[in-house]
């Protein structure tokens, strides 16, 4: 591929773009100053901001949820460095076209000297064998790699990658940013809104960002949206209230992926609120799970772990309670079986709480690994054949059904663990 094919396959975006293009693409900041909302990252002499502009760039990989300005940054980084600037996404093309580019960026290197910006969008789409084609080009400087994710990289990006990577993690939008970017999409008449004769209520605003949750793009194309709704005759400001926003956006979608990261911190917020005896957190991050769309079946199977794991003995019923749960989430389904989540979240939050089953098993599964295949004492051992009696097994057992309390003194443990406790139950709720 020579460099006239390369630059139709990526083409250079146009400084002012035509106004069919969507809003969000068509306010993207042209500068740092525009750059809204990351200023830990890229404030004025942050150490990132200072490798930008001294040309100092090492590889990247910009971690961060939707709209927070992964792309952006990775378009004011190719305004900003020396070096071809080549995008690429993991989910539009894959390894061979990957791998054409790579060969170019060596040749580019040792016949100009000039480096590769490589930017991959959505790197986490390639698996981890995949993702090793970087590594040689990575250390040889013919490629500054430049990688987005909304996945954790610690989870998502090979460790080898990582280490030869400054990782940049980019925060959600607080609704002050989203509000600053807001006021310019509105006030800029050439890239933004300025120039049409439309305006929106201060509630209508509030909709808007609040719709937005941290997600710049998402306020922006809701925004872009609602203005094209709005009808203007000629001299004649419109102003649009916010029961116009909100009958356009109907419901706000919360930010919940199944299969990222936003998965695990809700439910770990759950578990935490009813650990913590908190019906109302709890019941909260149920509702946040619910809304996002996930699976009834995995909320149930997490209780009934919980129940053992949380409340154990000082609470036997807990269990029985959240398998019964799971059983109504298999034959009824949603939307009624939200009703018998919150009955089940609401009842393990308020429940007496004792991990002491849990603790002591982990305890003892320690004791197995590290100490072997210890020998089973020989009065547990049951004497099926003669010969087995004649060797000791069971001898001086004692049958706990005949003495009253149906509790003997004998030991159960092998002699290397003689008084060892794995189960320390908590008086006032375990017995």
């Amino acid at each position: 591929m020579n460099e006239a094919e390369q630059s139709e396959l990526f083409p250079t975006v146009p400084e002012k773009q035509p106004m069919r293009t969507p809003l969000a693409d068509r306010l993207r900041p042209r500068d740092f100053s525009d750059f809204v909302g990351q200023d830990d990252v890229l404030g004025q002499d942050t150490p990132l901001r200072r490798a930008i502009e001294h040309d100092r760039l090492p590889s990247l990989i910009i971690w961060g949820p939707p709209g927070s300005g992964k792309t952006t940054l990775a378009g004011l980084i190719a305004k900003k460095v020396q070096g071809v600037f080549v995008p690429f996404s993991a989910v539009l093309s894959g390894v061979p076209e990957l791998r054409t580019i790579l060969k170019i960026a060596k040749q580019r290197q040792s016949v100009s000297g000039e480096r590769t910006l490589l930017f991959v969008d959505e790197i986490h789409r390639f698996n981890k064998a995949q993702q090793d084609a970087f590594l040689p080009h990575v250390e040889s400087g013919d490629i500054t790699l430049i990688g987005a994710t909304t996945q954790n990289p610690s989870f998502e990006v090979i460790a080898p990658l990582l280490s030869r990577s400054l990782i940049v993690s980019l925060h959600q939008l607080s609704d002050e940013a989203l509000g600053r970017i807001l006021k310019r999409a509105l006030t800029d008449r050439e890239h933004g809104l300025g120039s049409s004769e439309i305006s929106l209520t201060s509630k209508a605003q509030t909709i808007l960002i609040r719709y937005g949750n941290g997600d710049a793009r998402s306020m922006l194309t809701a925004l872009d949206f609602v203005v094209s709704q709005a009808k203007t005759s000629s001299g004649k400001r419109v102003v649009i209230e916010h029961a116009t926003v909100e009958a356009a956006l109907q419901k706000k979608a919360l930010r919940y992926d199944r299969d990222g990261e936003e998965h695990y911190n809700v439910i770990s917020a759950y578990i935490k609120s009813m650990r913590d005896s908190d019906p109302d957190g709890a019941l909260y991050w149920l509702a946040r799970m619910l809304e996002g769309g996930e699976d009834p079946k995995f909320i149930a199977r997490r209780m009934v772990i919980f129940s053992s794991e949380d409340v154990g003995n000082a609470n036997p019923q807990a269990l029985l309670m959240t398998t019964a749960i799971f059983k109504a989430v298999e034959v009824i389904g949603p939307p009624e079986v939200h009703i018998n989540l919150a009955h089940g979240t609401t009842y393990l939050a308020a429940s007496a709480k004792s991990n002491a089953s849990y603790v002591g098993l982990k305890e003892a599964m320690h004791d197995a690994k590290e100490l072997g295949n210890l020998p089973v004492p020989m009065h547990l051992r049951n004497a099926v054949t003669s010969l087995m009696k004649g060797m000791g097994y069971g001898k001086g057992y004692r049958y706990a059904h005949n003495d009253p309390e149906a509790k003997v003194g004998q030991t159960h443990l092998p002699k290397e663990l003689l008084n060892r406790k794995y189960y320390r139950p908590t008086q006032e709720v375990d017995e």
